[in-house]
């Protein structure tokens, strides 16, 4: 039986988890009309030539480019008319010199053509076509393959769809591909005293803040949240709910019942679930000291702690990564801006802290305001526009030190 609440480090945690679980993305086949936001597993190679044919960039007429040398609006030239290609068709008449075709924009060139003379440059009297000015070889002309050759590489692999890249795929010819399986992450909000948001508030409720939050937190990551609600601090209660969200889910999220209070049970619950258990129970770290992590049914279980501040930050610091790993979604990187602490920070040594702080500017200088209400409210993530890490060695960051400040979004001065 694990000894719970030993603390460690979180890269040991880590190193702890990847010997019983190793993030393995998996691979599913969808249409492009649905794959978009995935990450493609493989280079994707068009089986045609884009565009598969020569063909017309504007109305006019499809010539021998030779025929028209010297057209003038002064001095034009006559050519004879023989037919019409409009878009979509397919022209069976070849041109012979002297004669020309009118063609709509995105026609196929008919065969002996190489040129277009534009609507504007020419006009039709009878059955022929008067050319005021001349072409040369391949003009108004857009080549077979000229945008994508067959066999080229339209998409490389690990890379996020967009909408362009779906418009790609499409003028290729291709209707499925095979992309990273967005991973299945089960989220259990634990503890008697939650509500659903929106139910009538009683005495000593509160409302649940993780599940919603989480379950953004994991869509931001690539991974696909099943929010599967509030479960009481009941041993059969958490039981059950784990079991439920074992089958349907490759990861696990559990919040709430994971210190070491009379009430939180979860640890000791889900280690009984099966081998090998818990493997981590307590984080060197501040917000999140009684984080657990588990594995059963050769899934990751990560217990986080109630608190929403403490949930958030530990999912950001350790699950996170896993999930951009599975998704294939590369991380963005977090941006670091230099600031003057305002006030004076108490850290309790072993423990890397990460507190919250808002950014000002006063006199010219970026200044960090730490934010201590604690990991209970809500407002010291919200109103935020960063953190400050604390090195498991210091104990004291002071006043008006220089210290770096990891913003979680783009923080205007």
């Amino acid at each position: 039986m694990l000894k719970f609440l030993r603390v460690v480090p979180l890269e040991v945690a880590k190193e702890m988890l990847e010997k019983k679980w190793r993030a393995e993305p998996r691979e599913t086949i969808l249409p492009i009309t649905e794959a978009i936001g995935h990450v493609n597993s493989r280079n994707i190679l068009s089986k045609i030539d884009v565009p598969p044919f020569d063909r017309a960039t504007y109305d006019g007429y499809a010539v021998f480019a030779s025929d028209t040398f010297g057209a003038t609006e002064n001095s034009p030239l006559e050519l004879l008319l023989t037919g019409r290609i409009r878009a979509g068709t397919w022209p069976r008449i070849k041109i012979e010199p002297g004669t020309c075709m009118e063609i709509s924009t995105g026609a196929p060139m008919p065969r002996g053509s190489d040129a277009v003379v534009m609507a504007e440059h020419a006009e039709t009297c009878c059955k022929k076509v008067i050319v005021y000015k001349a072409v040369s070889p391949g003009e108004n002309v857009v080549k077979r393959g000229s945008d994508i050759e067959k066999g080229q590489v339209v998409l490389q692999r690990l890379k996020q769809l967009t909408q362009t890249d779906i418009a790609v795929l499409a003028a290729a010819g291709i209707k499925k591909i095979r992309v990273r399986r967005n991973p299945k992450v089960a989220i259990i909000s634990s503890g008697s005293e939650l509500l659903k948001p929106g139910e009538k508030l009683r005495l000593g409720k509160i409302y649940d803040v993780n599940g919603p939050a989480l379950a953004e937190a994991v869509r931001a990551c690539g991974g696909e949240p099943l929010y599967l609600g509030i479960t009481q601090d009941r041993a059969t209660s958490i039981k059950a709910a784990v079991r439920k969200a074992l089958k349907v889910s490759d990861i696990v999220l559990l919040t709430g019942g994971s210190s070491v209070g009379a009430g939180d049970i979860s640890p000791k619950v889900i280690d009984e679930m099966g081998r090998p258990g818990v493997i981590v129970h307590g984080l060197a770290i501040k917000p999140g000291k009684p984080t657990f992590i588990a594995v059963v049914q050769d899934k990751p279980i990560f217990g986080l702690p109630g608190y929403p501040v403490s949930a958030l930050m530990v999912f950001d610091q350790l699950v996170a990564d896993y999930l951009h790993e599975l998704s294939g979604i590369p991380r963005e990187k977090r941006h670091v801006v230099r600031a003057k602490l305002a006030a004076r920070i108490l850290s309790a040594r072993g423990r890397r802290e990460l507190v919250t702080v808002r950014l000002t500017c006063k006199d010219g200088e970026t200044i960090a305001e730490p934010i201590l209400k604690g990991s209970g409210a809500i407002t010291s993530i919200s109103t935020a526009d960063g953190y400050i890490e604390v090195p498991l060695e210091r104990e004291i960051v002071g006043e008006g030190e220089i210290v770096d400040v990891k913003l979680f979004r783009s923080a205007s001065l």
